[in-house]
């Protein structure tokens, strides 16, 4: 296996134990049966328990290491390609369109692992991952697991473009704005400050695509009533990622789309401070440290 592959498995792995308590909250906003004035706070405090912190998990770690490893190879290897393809230096713009084909690559892994993470965090009473996904692929085989992969793919491939897009365009503007000489302790820096930035941007491009397909991967067909957060939600059919889109602005107006942003990104700082820094760490244990190749915009 090559070395961004497992520098990219590993920061995905620690991202998601880093993340999963403002995660798990900002899933429980986005869901339909979210009432509007539960905060934060009120959900912080169903944590019950350690095990309730780490809701979840399983699949996540799993999947998301195995997702981000792809993500790394696809980005850094499409990056190559489209340079010599177009026989030109790396800019901003074929480093977006490397970023989302990289999304793009990693559908077939992010939308089971959403899916499962989704449900197993929205279940009440809680119920691990493994049944989760026992339970989906034995009332619905193997497509249950894909519910809600149009939506899923659209939102990686747009986010994952913009991700290494501000990651490279904060390095840059980092690099061009202090004196020439460094040290280890200002490179960490720039790679936490910059990871982090990343992370946020990343999410604010496509928060109201994620509340989309929080809603449509919640929705179990067939049960009298869904069991996530005990909701009474008649739920006779699955409705498409359109038919949510509409029910959610005809009764919440367009803030629903918008609902759990902020804890989303205070996680998504953090976890992509993280995951750049591993990310970064590991490639350069590994002698293959990031080359910057970027040129003036």
């Amino acid at each position: 296996m090559s070395a961004d592959f497992w520098a990219g498995y590993i920061s995905g792995a620690v991202g998601i134990l880093i993340g999963n308590p403002l995660d798990l909250i900002k899933v429980r906003l986005q869901a339909r049966d979210s009432i509007s004035t539960q905060t934060v706070t009120s959900y912080a405090r169903q944590f019950e328990s350690k095990s309730a912190l780490v809701a979840g998990t399983a699949a996540p770690i799993l999947g998301y290491g195995a997702l981000n490893a792809l993500l790394f190879v696809s980005y850094n290897r499409s990056e190559a390609a489209i340079n010599t393809a177009l026989n030109c230096q790396a800019n901003l713009w074929t480093t977006w369109f490397a970023g989302a084909i990289g999304g793009l690559a990693t559908w077939a892994v992010s939308t089971p692992t959403e899916l499962i993470k989704c449900r197993a965090q929205l279940s009440s009473p809680p119920a691990s991952s493994w049944n989760i996904a026992k339970q989906v692929f034995k009332t619905e085989g193997i497509r249950g697991l894909y519910v809600g992969g149009v939506v899923t793919a659209l939102r990686d491939s747009i986010g994952y473009g913009f991700y290494f897009w501000s990651y490279e365009l904060s390095s840059k503007w980092i690099e061009s704005s202090r004196k020439n000489t460094s040290d280890f302790s200002q490179e960490a820096a720039k790679v936490l400050l910059c990871g982090g930035l990343a992370g946020i941007v990343t999410w604010v491009s496509i928060f109201p695509l994620d509340v989309i397909k929080t809603r449509v991967q919640e929705q179990v067909p067939g049960a009298t009533k869904t069991p996530l957060l005990g909701s009474s939600v008649l739920a006779q059919r699955r409705l498409g990622a359109m038919d949510i889109a509409r029910a959610a602005y005809r009764e919440e107006g367009a803030r629903v789309f918008f609902r759990g942003l902020t804890v989303c990104s205070v996680r998504a700082f953090i976890v992509n401070a993280v995951q750049w820094a591993v990310y970064e760490w590991i490639m350069l244990e590994l002698g293959q440290g990031r080359h910057k190749r970027l040129e003036p915009i």
